[in-house]
């Protein structure tokens, strides 16, 4: 059964369309990550899921019905954005006063355990830091033992070991049985925990599969080298991007064979050349980059 659908749906702010038609559906068991730029939709989606917000046009389901309908979001574990805990109430008293809403609730001291804040439980939540912070609110997502969890930015704030811890936690809870939907700005947090990566840019999708297909997709590869001649070489017809990176030159290229034999027919000098496939990142630009292309394209013809 599949847990939320969005069937052709539609949300506008005025003249700004933050979701342009867009159809997904859900299923059990599966841990995606939902990718896209700043302004390309990610939090509207997972708005509309929750019921804060109406489509335009089109229809949300979730678990079968209406997200307005409170019976049905008694199932879904959130974590905004921007965390709101109240200052003056102890760590241990938020879990307990939000778990008390679930008949089946994670006991308090098993859920401060599984997220690493058994050692804050008596703290004032005005006293946490910011990671410490965005720890208890991805856990308060969890105590439900919800079906369907949206964590959108869990992990912001957070230095790199407690983001990998974060990282098994939430790998626990989805093997524990939860469906889990992470947005984050760290590709290397999706590629790490994603097994259905969606991408969305200016509302519209535009990837939807796993992290090996989105890549192989895109078909980039990464070619390094060094040359006195890479302004040059970026000109190559293969080439989708250029930059440098530790005194190397780095190329985006569309067929990283048809690059080598570009670039042997160039008779451009280089040296130290190493070719490799394309990361999630890699391919997460490329997406991007063609559809800021198509839109410009777009409007240019529009305004012929």
């Amino acid at each position: 059964m599949t847990l939320a659908r969005f069937d052709h749906v539609t949300r506008r702010y005025g003249d700004l369309v933050a979701v342009d038609d867009v159809t997904l559906d859900l299923d059990p068991g599966v841990l995606v990550g939902l990718l896209g730029p700043n302004g390309a939709g990610k939090t509207t989606l997972l708005s509309l899921l929750q019921g804060l917000r109406r489509p335009t046009s089109g229809t949300v389901s979730l678990f079968g019905g209406s997200p307005l309908d409170a019976r049905r979001r008694a199932e879904l574990g959130t974590t905004p954005q921007e965390t709101a805990l109240p200052e003056t109430l102890r760590v241990g008293e938020v879990i307990d006063y939000v778990g008390g809403h679930f008949a089946d609730r994670v006991p308090t001291a098993q859920i401060a355990e599984e997220f690493g804040v058994t050692e804050l439980l008596r703290r004032q939540c005005g006293s946490l830091s910011g990671g410490q912070k965005r720890r208890l609110a991805v856990a308060l997502a969890f105590v439900g033992r919800p079906r369907l969890v949206l964590l959108d930015e869990p992990t912001t704030g957070l230095d790199v070991d407690a983001r990998r811890t974060l990282w098994s936690a939430i790998r626990r809870q989805h093997d524990a049985g939860a469906t889990v939907v992470v947005t984050s700005h760290y590709l290397e947090e999706i590629e790490a925990l994603a097994q259905r990566v969606i991408v969305v840019g200016e509302g519209r999708v535009l990837a939807d599969d796993t992290v090996a297909r989105v890549v192989a997709r895109v078909g980039v590869g990464r070619v390094q080298l060094a040359s006195r001649e890479a302004e040059r070489i970026g000109q190559l017809a293969s080439v989708v991007r250029h930059e440098r990176a530790d005194d190397r030159e780095v190329f985006t290229v569309g067929d990283a064979d048809e690059f080598v034999r570009e670039l042997v027919r160039s008779g451009l000098p280089f040296q130290d050349l190493a070719v490799r496939g394309a990361t999630l990142e890699e391919a997460f630009l490329s997406l991007t980059d063609s559809l800021r292309i198509s839109a410009s394209s777009e409007k240019a013809g529009q305004t012929r």
